[in-house]
């Protein structure tokens, strides 16, 4: 599945000729949360991949990230704040990263139940490049699949609640 959704996006991205290099509107600086048993099993998975030394590095700015996000929501105020996997502007965890991560940035649509469609214009870095073109990236596909391979995957391991974390808070 992560194949096929790192395909697509470089699809899209290919058409509006945008390439993903870094910029002040960071992505890995923003707070996402991810839903799902199953992506945290194999952020875990991944994490459990890097030396000790790394993952205790790792750690310690996932608790500073964490740390940040209650003074942050305390005072009632927006966060940025760095991913704690991002080094030197790279994902440590880039092959482990949640699907958000990997479908961020490009315009998209999602047609949810009933009818609706949710749209999306893209991150700021390729504004430019999106307004001008119209291949926005269907990602109700993906969410589907998602959706039935994590219902899977809490029933096989009796997982019945739900998720709501950061990165930070997965790894922690």
């Amino acid at each position: 599945m992560y194949q096929k959704m790192d395909a697509a996006w470089n699809e899209s991205a290919r058409k509006y000729g945008f390439i993903c290099n870094g910029c002040s509107d960071n992505c890995c600086e923003t707070l996402f949360f991810h839903h799902t048993h199953m992506e945290r099993a194999y952020l875990r998975h991944g994490f459990k991949s890097l030396t000790p030394s790394r993952r205790k590095e790792i750690k310690k700015k996932a608790r500073q990230v964490i740390q940040a996000m209650a003074k942050a929501e305390e005072k009632k105020e927006p966060i940025r704040i760095m991913c704690p996997v991002n080094e030197k502007g790279q994902c440590t965890l880039y092959r482990f990263r949640p699907m958000i991560c990997r479908l961020h940035g490009i315009p998209h649509e999602l047609k949810r139940p009933g009818g609706s469609i949710i749209k999306n214009p893209g991150c700021l870095a390729g504004e430019s490049l999106f307004n001008a073109q119209n291949h926005p990236l269907d990602r109700t596909p993906f969410y589907q699949e998602m959706s039935l391979l994590e219902m899977q995957y809490c029933k096989a391991h009796g997982k019945a609640n739900r998720i709501k974390q950061t990165i930070a808070q997965m790894l922690i």
